[in-house]
């Protein structure tokens, strides 16, 4: 059985394990702290990032790579468009997510959760602050234009790119923090609908009970 090595509170990790669900893929989940990896995993991640995907002799540690190689080898149900244009799209929009999204949310999350709830430290507010009333709201502003009636993202049909998307807000919700639905209306409802998926609202609770030890 393929293992996935990453922790629940990663968005890289989350993306690709919404991938599996959603492909009816199983795996096991090997448990990996980011930023204090050992030598020997960094042998299957010489960037020292999670996720990373193993299965037998292969390892791919990139969630991008991971769920790319997965829609190739299990294209039913398709993740990915098979129209040039809009696979492009996707495929810019994931990438979109893995970085500005997540350059937006990760300081209130590491801020609000980390700082305060694993290292016992007080919480930088200002860079809560900073995050949330000047990074946030060009990044949001840009989805916002982006979004059809569709629903989704890119065409009609739910991809890759909507899971990408919707995993950075989760941390920002396990911060207390979330979408103005007065100035993002779309994006809110956009986020809310992936959220309720099965394969996300599954995760979600997991993580829920999970930092409630804390």
């Amino acid at each position: 059985m393929p293992i996935i090595h990453g922790v629940n509170a990663s968005p890289f990790v989350r993306k690709t394990r919404v991938f599996l669900i959603e492909k009816g893929i199983d795996y096991e989940l090997e448990p990996v702290m980011p930023g204090a990896v050992s030598d020997a995993f960094r042998k299957i991640s010489p960037l020292g990032k999670i996720p990373v995907y193993e299965d037998g002799d292969l390892t791919l540690p990139d969630s991008s790579a991971i769920c790319a190689y997965l829609e190739r080898l299990h294209p039913d149900p398709p993740l990915l468009p098979s129209n040039a244009r809009a696979l492009g799209m996707a495929l810019w929009y994931e990438e979109y997510a893995d970085t500005r999204l997540v350059d937006v949310t990760t300081p209130v999350f590491f801020q609000r959760f980390v700082q305060v709830k694993i290292y016992k430290q007080s919480c930088n507010e200002e860079v809560v602050q900073n995050a949330i009333n000047e990074l946030a709201p060009p990044a949001f502003d840009y989805l916002e234009s982006q979004l059809s009636d569709s629903g989704w993202i890119v065409g009609d049909a739910f991809s890759l790119a909507d899971i990408a998307i919707a995993s950075p807000f989760v941390n920002l919700q396990h911060a207390g923090e979330g979408i103005d639905a007065k100035r993002w209306p779309r994006l809110s409802a956009y986020i809310a609908r992936i959220l309720a998926r099965p394969s996300y609202a599954v995760l979600v609770e997991e993580e829920r009970a999970a930092f409630a030890s804390f």
